[in-house]
């Protein structure tokens, strides 16, 4: 699988993916959320799910990586009609960025109007602990890619002045939801600080001296996911939310190696405190 651009027709293959959830899930969800590593479970808070193997829908990418089990499932949750990615899929599995964003455009199309993305971050930032959660201000993207680059298509946006070539990524995370995140957080007594969120292609972690360099740009968090992601929603018009949690500190930070076992074992220790946040949250984003 090859970094191809899209095509005129990638149009046409996520409608075809959109038919298909619809023919299982005919309710319209308003909100998308997309777990990442170790935070999986948070799928089982949706009611009288819909739970759609992402092997069933045409042109979905299958995840390959611990921890995302590939499943799209649909119901609600305090009273939104939501999808939930369970697990997503990462460029350095080989992946186009087409096929990476490929579910974020499915997303706009079934009819969600804003996005929760999350996903687990080394922390770069010292004041961070592991089981931090995070919630992201900006990005930087170091990936060496964009995932908009190709023909454009502004059948792809959701609403009003969406969808063009050149499009503004100064707010690319939302002031409005982050503020109600923020006030969310504070009433249930979880600290949540904010974070500028850089992106990196992995697979491997990152060395101590490039943590230091991506300190001084002004990184707060590094992953290898969301950008892409992040950058399609805008494109097509939806609103985002940004959630990390940093399940490790970056390289350098501390004296100890990095590993996914790490990754996936913090995501279990955080997972009450992450649910709590997100189920209150979601009523609240829904009506922002």
């Amino acid at each position: 699988m090859s970094q191809t651009t899209e095509t005129p027709d990638h149009y046409s293959r996520c409608l075809a993916a959109v038919e298909a959830i619809r023919a299982r899930h005919a309710a319209k969800p308003t909100l998308g959320i997309i777990l990442g590593s170790g935070l999986g479970n948070f799928a089982s808070q949706v009611e009288n799910p819909t739970v759609v193997p992402y092997a069933d829908i045409p042109g979905w990418p299958l995840s390959t990586v611990e921890g995302h089990s590939g499943k799209l499932v649909l119901g609600k949750i305090n009273g939104v009609e939501v999808a939930v990615m369970q697990g997503r899929v990462h460029a350095y599995e080989g992946y186009a960025m087409t096929e990476v964003t490929f579910p974020t455009r499915v997303l706009g199309l079934l009819g969600c109007e804003k996005l929760i993305v999350t996903n687990a971050a080394g922390g770069i930032n010292v004041s961070y602990g592991e089981g931090t959660l995070v919630a992201i201000s900006d990005h930087i993207n170091l990936t060496g890619h964009n995932a908009a680059l190709g023909p454009n298509e502004p059948r792809f946006a959701t609403k009003p002045n969406a969808g063009a070539r050149f499009f503004d990524m100064t707010t690319a995370y939302s002031k409005t939801l982050r503020a109600l995140a923020h006030a969310e957080a504070e009433k249930q007594n979880i600290p949540l600080p904010e974070g500028v969120y850089l992106a990196v292609l992995g697979p491997s972690y990152e060395t101590a001296a490039e943590i230091r360099a991506f300190r001084t740009l002004g990184a707060d968090l590094v992953g290898m996911s969301t950008v892409h992601e992040v950058i399609i929603a805008r494109h097509m018009g939806l609103e985002v939310l940004g959630l990390s949690l940093v399940t490790n500190m970056a390289a350098g930070v501390l004296d100890q190696a990095i590993n996914h076992e790490e990754v996936m074992e913090i995501g279990k220790r955080v997972e009450r405190q992450f649910t709590s946040l997100l189920v209150a949250l979601i009523p609240q984003v829904s009506a922002a």
